[in-house]
């Protein structure tokens, strides 16, 4: 069961998105590709309900789509737990934001908040 003890930095909003992520070792070579369900996100970081468990500390090249426009950011993974039945829960913090990086991350959370305003 997650924990319901807030240590997160940012305010994170609800999202049920899926995404593209790579497990990438110490020499930046991909290990594992697999798809993950966001559970939220916020500038900082994500949480995603994956199928295979993360390890802490673990790199990662996640893929988030927005329309168009796709934005691979690399990231590493904060904590991991069982969560929902076969599924574990991770959360991920962002790694050297880019200026196009952020302003492409914001724009995410822009059109989370306007389905949410629906």
């Amino acid at each position: 069961m997650m924990s319901t003890r807030e240590h997160r930095e940012a305010e994170r909003k609800d999202s049920l998105n899926l995404l593209d992520y790579v497990i990438i070792d110490a020499n930046g070579v991909p290990i594992t590709r697999s798809m993950a369900r966001t559970l939220n996100v916020s500038m900082k970081g994500i949480l995603l309900e994956t199928h295979i468990p993360l390890k802490k500390g673990q790199n990662l090249l996640i893929t988030i789509g927005l329309g168009d426009n796709l934005l691979e950011i690399k990231a590493h993974v904060t904590h991991t737990e069982p969560c929902n039945q076969d599924k574990f829960c991770s959360g991920v913090g962002f790694e050297n934001l880019d200026q196009k990086s952020t302003k492409v991350l914001q724009q995410y959370l822009d059109a989370f908040n306007a389905e949410i305003d629906e």
